[in-house]
């Protein structure tokens, strides 16, 4: 199936990846995670300009060096976390499509992507990807929640420490792209 991407040389993308069925594999598999965003960067040049790994899903904005291969980026990711997490659905719960594929049931098979148009849109979708661990309620605080890049951001004076907090929610814009 050919899908409709748009591909901005020198572009940010915002993508979501989800696991299958929204199975919370993300966090208790992270190390694996991480090995398989650092093996792909040895393949493809990217960089990671903001990411939180929630339970059942991943928000990321990727400025790959080439821009082409965002979607193989994607691909590598998530064949790389697959062949060594093992299987974490019971193979009778997937759906039939996924067992004719002989496919693990990790990750829904398509992934949502968005091309960033311009600097104030990349700000607000790095807010987006910050505050996400608070809209689903998992902390109270974007500080902690560790699977996030916003530490990074506060070490570098982008962000202060208490940004973000549930009563600090009306000074962040454009929080809804789910």
């Amino acid at each position: 199936m050919n899908y409709r991407r748009v591909f901005v040389p020198n572009g940010y993308v915002h993508i979501i990846i989800t696991s299958y069925e929204r199975n919370p594999v993300f966090i208790d598999n992270i190390e694996i995670l991480r090995t398989s965003f650092r093996n792909v960067q040895k393949l493809y040049k990217f960089e990671i300009t903001a990411i939180c790994v929630l339970p059942e899903h991943i928000h990321l904005i990727l400025h790959p060096e080439n821009i082409d291969n965002y979607p193989k980026i994607i691909s590598s990711i998530k064949h790389c976390f697959s062949r060594n997490v093992g299987q974490v659905c019971p193979t009778y719960d997937l759906k039939i499509g996924y067992k004719n594929k002989r496919e693990k049931g990790i990750f829904q098979r398509r992934y949502w992507e968005h091309t960033i148009k311009d600097e104030e849109e990349l700000n607000n979708q790095i807010n987006y990807i910050h505050y996400n661990p608070v809209k689903h309620g998992l902390v109270n605080k974007v500080k902690d929640w560790q699977y996030s890049s916003f530490h990074k951001f506060v070490n570098q004076g982008l962000y202060e420490n208490d940004w973000g907090s549930i009563d600090d929610i009306k000074n962040v814009k454009d929080l809804d792209f789910e």
